[in-house]
């Protein structure tokens, strides 16, 4: 497995590591998964989140190029601002999705999923080549180090180590400053969490300074940062409803679908898939990703069916858990549009019932 520039120190912390997207990274720690989102969601905490990819994108058409290979309106940023959107793959589905940062109209710089790092990466490589842009591309994931600082209290820890007003950051912004110590740093106004925070990037060889100068002002009491692992970094996502890529959206999951309608900006420019998804669009998708709340004692699990009040299934669950701050399970999953409840409505509307088939039992749920 691939290591973090953390790793020895999630191991010497005692936390449980697993393999995912193929790093060796931590799932939780002694503290455990539901005392670790509970820090989060009230204090702070910080993610090891080096896993994931960088590329940068330069060149007189790389605002063109952006604009082609993603759904979103790239002309819509600013200097200095972000924006999530996602790569089409030709074939009606998602590629990866992603956040853009752009630092002039002949610069960006892309994050992507670790776990899609090398498939996103032969993408964008073949869609210069092949569309003839001539964007310089920088595959950069192996120089940086990232950490997420998530929580109501993180902006105040930051703020000690760094003289960049952070207040001035606007969500979905970042700047390049000094930061404990160390020239360059990437302070982003994003996160995964829903809780607020930074994101932070810079050099590998950097990473041990950032992460001590960190645990050093957060030993304080007001503070009492803690590590985070990824069991509380995905308990957190789904309960603010964040898709994650490989569950919830795929190779074979269309944005509409996906209800990332918002990031398909038809009306700017022509990209990747456009005139499949407009007639998606104009026809009506034939599946839609819900959220629910189980109404009894159940935890929703990957796959798990989807049916309606008589046990025919309409669809399956891609993410579920038991949330610790309200003790519910909750998911997200695909139900088809056809699919009517006895009064006729659609069952994946609000306030639908549907039901979770475990164990060839049929749990209660409410789409919320």
């Amino acid at each position: 497995m691939k290591t973090t520039p953390f790793t020895d120190i999630h191991i010497a912390l005692g936390a449980k590591m697993a393999d995912f997207a193929g790093f060796n990274m931590p799932i939780q720690y002694p503290t455990g998964i539901q005392e670790e989102h509970r820090i989060v969601r009230e204090g702070v905490g910080v993610f090891d989140v080096s896993h994931m990819g960088e590329f940068w994108v330069k060149g007189d058409n790389a605002l063109n190029f952006l604009q082609y290979i993603t759904t979103n309106d790239v002309s819509k940023l600013d200097a200095g601002k972000a924006q999530y959107t996602c790569f089409p793959n030709g074939k009606g589905g998602i590629v990866d999705d992603l956040i853009i940062y752009k630092y002039s109209t002949t610069k960006y710089l892309l994050v992507v999923n670790a776990g899609n790092i090398d498939k996103d990466w032969d993408w964008v490589v073949k869609q210069n080549e092949e569309g003839g842009y001539g964007c310089n591309l920088e595959n950069a994931s192996a120089r940086y180090g990232q950490l997420a600082v998530q929580g109501p209290k993180a902006t105040a820890l930051l703020q000690q180590l760094t003289d960049a007003d952070l207040s001035a950051i606007p969500y979905y912004a970042f700047r390049e400053w000094s930061f404990a110590g160390v020239q360059g740093v990437i302070l982003s106004n994003t996160g995964y969490t829903g809780a607020g925070g930074f994101e932070l990037y810079f050099d590998v060889k950097d990473s041990m300074q950032i992460w001590n100068a960190l645990f050093e002002v957060g030993k304080a009491p007001e503070f009492d940062l803690h590590p985070i692992g990824l069991g509380a970094r995905d308990s957190l996502r789904l309960e603010k409803w964040y898709c994650l890529y490989g569950h919830d959206i795929d190779d074979t999951t269309s944005p509409l679908e996906a209800g990332l309608g918002w990031i398909t900006k038809f009306d700017a420019k022509d990209f990747i898939d456009k005139e499949y998804l407009l007639k998606q669009k104009a026809d009506g998708v034939k599946r839609k990703l819900v959220h629910f709340e189980m109404q009894e004692r159940a935890i929703p699990r990957n796959g798990y069916p989807i049916c309606d009040a008589e046990g025919h299934e309409i669809g399956h669950v891609t993410s579920g858990i038991m949330i610790p701050t309200t003790k519910k399970g909750i998911g997200m999953g695909y139900v088809s549009t056809a699919a009517l409840a006895a009064d006729g409505k659609p069952l994946c509307q609000k306030g639908s019932e549907i039901y979770i088939s475990i164990r060839e039992k049929l749990n209660k749920a409410l789409v919320v």
